[in-house]
C-alpha cells in the first residue's frame, strides 16, 4: 500500500525521497525491520494474552530432560509470525504482482490450517488435533492451486537463454552497459515453461514436460499432469518436515530464518537480469518483488527467536510450523529452485527421514521377529540426541551451524556445473 502511495507522491508532486520506494532493496530492508519490530514489540503482548486465556502446551512425558517443565508454555505463537509477514508485505510490496499474491494466499491458507489444528488441541482438549488426512487434504488443495496458477497464469513466464552462437555474437557488439549486454543474452519474449533448476548438471535446467514426452508432439500442453503432482509433493513434504523439526526451542524458527535468507538471495538474482546472466541461470521477470516477502519472512522467524530460544516463552504451534514450511516450499517453486531444497532444507529432510526410517524398521522387525526394534533412541532425530544427554540448546546451535553450511553450499551450486 505504501508503495502505491509514495509512487503517486513521487510522480505527481515530486516529493523528495518518495522515489526510494521504487527500489526493491529499500522496500526489502523496510520489510525486515518492520517484521522484526512487530515480533519483538508485540510478541510479549501476545504471550501475555495467551497466558490470560490459558492457551498452554500439553506436553507428553517422553522421558526427556526438562520436557515436563514446558507444560503450560503458551502455544499458537505462530499468530505473531503470520502478522509479522503479512503486515510488511501489504505495506511495502506490489500487491498486483502474481508471485506476491500466490505467497499471500499460501500464508493465509496454511496459517488457517495450522490454527485449526492448534484450536482443536488447545480449546477442545484433543491432543491428537486435526486428523492427519484432513491436514494432508488441505496441503494437497494448496498444491493444486499453486501448480495450476503457475501452469495456466499468463503472468508467470521466464525468459530463456539464447544459443551459444548468439552469445558469441553479443560479445562482438558494442553495447553501452552491462545491462544491455545481459539483456541480449535472453530471448526478447517471455514464455510459459515448466523448467526448473537442477544443481550440478550442465545447463542447470530440467523441463518437467520431458517426463511425459512419450505421449506425442503435443506433450507440453499436458505437462500439468506431471507438474501439479510434483508441486503437491514438495509442498506437503517441506511443510510436514518443518512441523517435525519444531520439537525443541528455537530449532525450526532459526533454521527457517537461515533458509529464508538464502531464498531471498536466490530470488533477487533470479529477478535481476545482470546477475541471472552472470550466473547463467534462468531470468524470471517480476520475481524480484518476492524479495520483499521473503525479507518479511526472515524478520518474522528471526524476531520470533526473541521469545522462542531456550527456555522458550512461547511455542509457534502448527499455526507457525506448517506455515513456514509451506512458505519455503511454495517460494522455492516460484523461483524455480525447488530441488535445491533437498540441500538447503537438509535439516527438515533429516528430521523427516529419521521418522520414516524408525517407523519402517520397527514395523519390519516386528513382523519378522515379533518384536519391534529401533534405529534411533527416539525420533525426530533431535530427540535422539536429547536421549544421549545433549542439552537442547547445544543441539539447536549445532543444527544451526549445519544449516549455515548447507545454505552456503546451496549458493555455491549456482556456479557448479
Amino acid at each position: 500500500m505504501l508503495y502505491y502511495l509514495f509512487n503517486y507522491l513521487h510522480e505527481e508532486f515530486g516529493l523528495p525521497g518518495a522515489g526510494v520506494f521504487q527500489y526493491i532493496s529499500f522496500r526489502a530492508a523496510a520489510a525486515i525491520i518492520l517484521s522484526l519490530l512487530i515480533t519483538i514489540v508485540f510478541g510479549g503482548k501476545l504471550i501475555a494474552f495467551l497466558k490470560k486465556k490459558q492457551v498452554g502446551e500439553t506436553v507428553r512425558d517422553l522421558g526427556l530432560t526438562g520436557q515436563k517443565e514446558k507444560e503450560g508454555t503458551p502455544t499458537m505463537g505462530g499468530l505473531i509470525i503470520l502478522a509479522a509477514i503479512l503486515i510488511p508485505v501489504l505495506l511495502f510490496a506490489k500487491l498486483d504482482n502474481i508471485y506476491v499474491i500466490i505467497m499471500l494466499i499460501t500464508t493465509v491458507w496454511l496459517g488457517a490450517l495450522g490454527f485449526r489444528d492448534d484450536y482443536i488441541k488447545v480449546f477442545k482438549k484433543n491432543k491428537a488435533g486435526m486428523r492427519p488426512r484432513t491436514k494432508i487434504i488441505g496441503q494437497v488443495m494448496l498444491g493444486v492451486l499453486v501448480g495450476s496458477l503457475m501452469f495456466f497464469s499468463p503472468d508467470i513466464k521466464i525468459q530463456e537463454k539464447q544459443e551459444v552462437e548468439a552469445y558469441s555474437q553479443t560479445h562482438n557488439l558494442q553495447v553501452s552497459s552491462t545491462y544491455e549486454k545481459a539483456k541480449q543474452q535472453f530471448s526478447k519474449e517471455s514464455s510459459h515453461s515448466t523448467k526448473t533448476t537442477i544443481p550440478f548438471f550442465k545447463g542447470h535446467e530440467f523441463d518437467y514436460a520431458k517426463l511425459i514426452k512419450f505421449i506425442g508432439k503435443d506433450y507440453k500442453d499436458f505437462a500439468w499432469l506431471i507438474f501439479i503432482p510434483i508441486v503437491i509433493l514438495i509442498i506437503t513434504a517441506v511443510s510436514n518436515g518443518a512441523n517435525l523439526t519444531d520439537g525443541i526451542d528455537g530449532l525450526a524458527t532459526g533454521t527457517s530464518a537461515i533458509v529464508g535468507s538464502t531464498l531471498a538471495l536466490l530470488a533477487w538474482v533470479s529477478g535481476n537480469i545482470i546477475f541471472a546472466n552472470y550466473l547463467n541461470i534462468m531470468y524470471i521477470p517480476n520475481i524480484g518483488e518476492l524479495t520483499i516477502f521473503i525479507a518479511a519472512f526472515v524478520g518474522a522467524t528471526a524476531g520470533f527467536l526473541w521469545y522462542n530460544t531456550y527456555p522458550a516463552q512461547v511455542f509457534m504451534g502448527d499455526t507457525g510450523s506448517l506455515t513456514i514450511g509451506g512458505i519455503i516450499a511454495v517460494f522455492a517453486i516460484l523461483i524455480r529452485k525447488e530441488w535445491l531444497l533437498v540441500l538447503l532444507c537438509g535439516i527438515f529432510l533429516i528430521e523427516s527421514v529419521s521418522v520414516m526410517l524408525q517407523v519402517s524398521y520397527f514395523k519390519y522387525t516386528k513382523r519378522k521377529t515379533g518384536e519391534g526394534k529401533r534405529i534411533f533412541l527416539m525420533t525426530p532425530i533431535h530427540h535422539h540426541f536429547q536421549k544421549r544427554g545433549w542439552h537442547e540448546a547445544k543441539i539447536v546451535q549445532r543444527f544451526f551451524l549445519i544449516s549455515i553450511i548447507l545454505a552456503v553450499t546451496t549458493i555455491i551450486t549456482l556456479k557448479l556445473r
